[in-house]
């Protein structure tokens, strides 16, 4: 019986190859557009997979193979994506013509994964729409400005924390995701944490749990993205119970504390905009808005965060330049909220951490109406149809050397004032861009500049033998993490 069922599989497996093989090669030959064969069934991902690569290094393998084409095919597993090179392209598709392009790619179905198939990221339509606008108001200049107090609150605990364990090799990977914890369970949610004194909180740990995948969890990501409705079929989930329950308890325990303590906090009302709002929006669906301020948050930011870390542990000079802009606004040692567009060579610091390594990888989209991308090169022009997949580049085109010279430099100069004319439209989209640009990149930019001020003004990062001279990823799909870990020290500054 075994044997039969292995048979079966094999079989089954084979079949389908060979009908996919057929299918996504002609999917590409009759466009006329250029693609690398790969591995039957693993596409380009073979590395991936096995995590031998990080995704973007496969993705960038890809992109570097045809340097003269404005897009190239690329095979995720057995499904054809179009991977657009072209800045100006991109640039066509996310904003010009976005009314092709009004969807990102439906990753998970709604019906099993509601927490990150629900939410604003997944959204499609006039519901995205609806949402986007209920929810912009939590990240206007006024909400950010409230909310910066919070933040320097956290920031003093990681200084704290920092002054005793000076000498000591830190973690940084993990230092840093406990402050994102903590800033994401005070801003969004209105509730105190502590991730550096209560380690074990069900915050910090259920981040660790979303994004750090057993290998049972990556199979069925596999699963249920290539193969959505077998994945269906079999009620096949990603994210736990404990994940909805917990996110699903926070939403309803926060809103019935702040109603009953009639509380005002100078926070986003994140829930509170979705309770509010005209449109009236389910339960599930503000728990899944939680949900996603919560993933988008923690890692994106605390990776940056660490990169940004490790880039000044390894660059010195930079630091200590840094450090002198810092000085100027050490009166009341935290960072006014008016001093955020004052500190330009803070902001090309994080613009430069932004464009090495960027948490973004690529900008998804799913064409939602007929259209025609024009020639890849002097040829016609290519259709595109409603459902096919395309991936505007984002980390390849940042490191590309005709858009960036020395790309692998950590070299914050790039950004600065007079050099930002020179850099050309959408060769820098750390957050996407058009109407579905990244909606917390104030939020987002104001957490980095108010840790790394706070660090840099009051502590100097010391590389150790454990600070990895070349910084190499980690494989994984989308964590920006370095291979070895960033561990450095850190050591008091005496202020003049």
């Amino acid at each position: 019986m075994l044997f039969e069922i292995i048979i079966l599989v094999l079989t089954t497996i084979v079949g389908y190859y060979l009908y996919a093989y057929k299918r996504i090669h002609t999917h590409f030959e009759q466009r006329g557009v250029k693609f690398i064969p790969g591995v039957p069934l693993f596409g380009n991902v073979l590395g991936l997979t096995f995590l031998k690569k990080h995704f973007f290094d496969e993705l960038d393998d890809v992109y570097n193979a045809f340097p003269n084409e404005r897009y190239v095919g690329f095979l995720e597993f057995t499904l054809p994506v179009i991977l657009v090179r072209d800045p100006e392209l991109i640039k066509t598709i996310v904003v010009k013509d976005f009314d092709h392009f009004t969807d990102h790619r439906e990753i998970l179905s709604e019906e099993l994964d509601p927490l990150f198939a629900g939410s604003l990221l997944l959204m499609k339509g006039e519901k995205w729409h609806d949402m986007r606008t209920t929810l912009s108001p939590a990240f206007t200049s006024s909400k950010m400005k409230y909310i910066l107090p919070l933040m320097s609150d956290i920031t003093n605990n990681i200084v704290e924390y920092l002054y005793e364990q000076q000498g000591q090799d830190i973690d940084v990977d993990d230092l840093m995701r406990r402050y994102t914890t903590d800033v994401i369970a005070s801003a969004a949610f209105g509730l105190q944490v502590n991730s550096l004194k209560d380690r074990d909180n069900q915050f910090h740990k259920m981040g660790n749990e979303l994004f750090d995948l057993t290998i049972r969890q990556r199979l069925l990501f596999i699963l249920v993205t290539q193969f959505p409705q077998f994945g269906k079929k079999l009620g096949i989930r990603i994210f736990s119970d404990r994940a909805y329950d917990f996110f699903s308890n926070i939403v309803a325990t926060s809103m019935e504390y702040r109603k009953r303590e009639k509380i005002e906090r100078p926070d986003m009302k994140y829930i509170q905009l979705l309770i509010e709002a005209k449109r009236e929006w389910t339960p599930e669906e503000i728990t899944s808005q939680a949900f996603i301020f919560f993933f988008a948050g923690f890692e994106t930011s605390a990776s940056a965060l660490v990169m940004a870390i490790h880039e000044l542990a390894l660059n010195p000079a930079i630091q200590d330049k840094l450090y002198q802009e810092c000085r100027k606004y050490k009166e009341h040692r935290v960072l006014a909220f008016e001093n955020l567009t004052e500190m330009k060579y803070l902001d090309a610091v994080i613009n430069g951490i932004l464009r090495k390594w960027s948490p973004a990888i690529i900008l998804d989209r799913t064409c939602t109406k007929a259209y025609e991308l024009p020639p890849p090169r002097p040829d016609p022009r290519r259709e595109v149809k409603p459902g096919d997949i395309l991936y505007n580049s984002v980390n390849s085109i940042h490191m590309d050397p005709k858009y960036w010279a020395d790309p692998h430099k950590f070299d914050p100069d790039r950004f600065l004032e007079e050099n930002k004319v020179k850099i050309k439209p959408f060769t820098f989209t750390p957050f996407g861009g058009g109407p579905r640009a990244c909606i917390g990149v104030r939020y987002a930019m104001m957490m980095l500049k108010v840790l790394l001020f706070n660090i840099i003004l009051n502590l100097k990062i010391i590389k150790t033998s454990k600070t990895s001279e070349i910084i190499k990823l980690k494989p994984h799909n989308f964590n920006i993490r370095a291979v070895n870990g960033t561990f450095v020290r850190f050591e008091k500054r005496i202020l003049e």
